[in-house]
């Protein structure tokens, strides 16, 4: 992806605007925490195929490049 653009889906992004609509909990690490886990509609839940710490770094890095901190890695 380039700029949180999903070159495969251009609906699903991870750009802070798409991922406040969809994150219940609004846009905060432990909603996107809850996501990854848990999973909802076609994406599916990680829970118990990743450990909780490589959940944390997932949602810490989502969080990153949605608040535009990690754009330029």
């Amino acid at each position: 992806y380039a700029g949180g653009q999903n070159v495969i889906q251009n609906e699903k992004t991870l750009q802070k605007d798409a991922l406040t609509e969809y994150l219940a909990g609004g846009f905060k690490e432990a909603s996107i925490v809850y996501q990854v886990t848990n999973g909802k509609g076609a994406m599916p839940a990680f829970g118990g195929k990743l450990n909780d710490d490589d959940i944390k770094n997932v949602a810490a890095y989502v969080f990153d490049v949605a608040s535009g901190d990690k754009w330029d890695d």
